[in-house]
């Protein structure tokens, strides 16, 4: 007998690391622009008003965000609104398709981890295919390199635009 396929378990996917770094800094390496620039993509913060938030200056519930990659910074890649911010341990925007990235930062076994649900996921093939999958295989490679960049290692991202089809960006 043929198991059915459930495609309602493509709707969101968890992923956890733990850091060797205070919930604080955790947290602000999500929340400010330089922080985010640090491991993932250059970032900017804009309040409900418009202004550009500076570099170290924390995200609130309500600003938009923009994102371009290091090597290309004119060009946007992704933008959206920032859902939560506690200013503590929770943030959450909304991302591919809309849908809501959820970090959640807090102790287990005396190390921090960073907790990254993205959820509310369409479920068609398409979607799955491209979304689902694919930004599962992206966050793993950010958050390794977030682990890497906080931990006072290297960052892993390629920043040689000429170089094309490599697994970093």
């Amino acid at each position: 007998m043929a198991q059915e396929f459930d495609l309602a378990k493509f709707s969101e996917f968890k992923l956890r690391v733990n850091v060797n770094t205070s919930i604080e800094n955790a947290y602000r390496a999500w929340a400010s622009s330089s922080g985010v620039t640090s491991w993932f993509l250059r970032a900017t913060y804009k309040d409900q008003q418009g202004k550009l938030r500076s570099g170290d200056e924390l995200a609130q519930e309500g600003d938009e965000y923009a994102l371009a990659f290091t090597t290309n910074p004119e060009v946007i890649i992704c933008s959206g609104k920032v859902l939560k911010a506690n200013g503590r341990d929770l943030f959450s925007f909304s991302f591919s398709k809309g849908c809501p990235v959820t970090i959640s930062i807090y102790q287990e076994q005396d190390e921090t981890i960073i907790q990254l649900i993205e959820s509310h996921l369409p479920t068609d093939e398409e979607t799955i295919r491209k979304h689902f999958i694919g930004d599962t295989k992206g966050w793993i490679f950010y958050l390794t390199n977030l682990k890497s960049v906080l931990e006072g290692g290297l960052d892993l991202r390629n920043k040689n635009a000429a170089l094309k089809s490599v697994i970093t960006q």
